[in-house]
């Protein structure tokens, strides 16, 4: 590992729901974890760091990162199958593997098995910054923000004006249904279930009763994807996600 060389990347990062985004280091040097750490901190994200598989996997599933730095030789668990873990609970994580192995095979393994990107050892920390960033970005997982607006994709939510736009379409929703889709456009790529829903939306007032968030995801789908492209999809037996419609 090498330090970084200039200046880090500039322009703060923010999740959808304007908190920065998440990034978990999975390394068993301690160096090389507290030095990504401090770094990725230092380039506005949120931290965790793990020096085994395990306590990663743990830490994962409490932490729900957007982006996880994970090195391919563990002392417990081979990266790859740390990374299969992870994608069975969060298909939409972003993984950046740190290698020793330069190989092309090994690189090829890496990337099949679903990793989004990797980084050869040594490395210097604003390459990893630098692709750490693009990940978050190309995914969705993070974004800048404008004012009150949020955008997805070609989904433009102006909560100050209490307008939707999609492409050059402005949508009329009613006073629910733009409160249901501004909080999945705040949490995009993410699954969220009924339940989160009803507490976030209607704050229980309909008793639990997932029904309604049925009706009203329907009612907004009929809005939102007429004749374009569909954002909201369901997961069965979990919820609702909404994605870019280039996914």
């Amino acid at each position: 590992m090498t330090t970084p060389s200039g200046t880090l990347p500039s322009g703060t990062l923010h999740r959808p729901d304007g908190g920065p985004p998440r990034a978990l280091v999975v390394d068993d040097e301690p160096g090389i974890t507290d030095a990504l750490v401090s770094a990725l901190r230092f380039d506005g994200f949120e931290v965790r760091g793990a020096l085994a598989g395990a306590d990663g996997l743990r830490i994962a599933e409490q932490f729900l990162p957007d982006l996880v730095v994970l090195d391919m030789m563990l002392p417990d668990l081979d990266g790859l199958e740390v990374l299969r873990r992870l994608r069975l609970g969060s298909e939409h994580v972003c993984v950046l593997f740190l290698t020793a192995r330069d190989g092309v095979a090994d690189r090829i393994a890496g990337i099949s098995a679903g990793a989004d990107d990797y980084v050869t050892k040594p490395f210097s920390l604003q390459e990893v910054l630098v692709r750490a960033r693009a990940l978050v970005r190309r995914a969705g997982l993070a974004r800048s923000r404008d004012g009150n607006r949020i955008v997805v994709g070609d989904l433009v939510i102006d909560e100050d004006a209490h307008e939707v736009r999609r492409g050059a379409n402005l949508l009329e929703l009613t006073a629910t249904e733009f409160a249901l889709l501004t909080y999945l456009a705040r949490n995009p790529r993410r699954v969220l279930s009924k339940a989160q829903i009803l507490d976030q939306v209607w704050d229980y007032d309909f008793g639990g009763q997932g029904h309604v968030v049925e009706l009203y995801v329907s009612y907004l789908r009929k809005k939102l994807d007429l004749g374009r492209p569909p954002m909201i999809h369901t997961v069965r037996g979990v919820g609702y996600v909404l994605k870019p419609a280039t996914d």
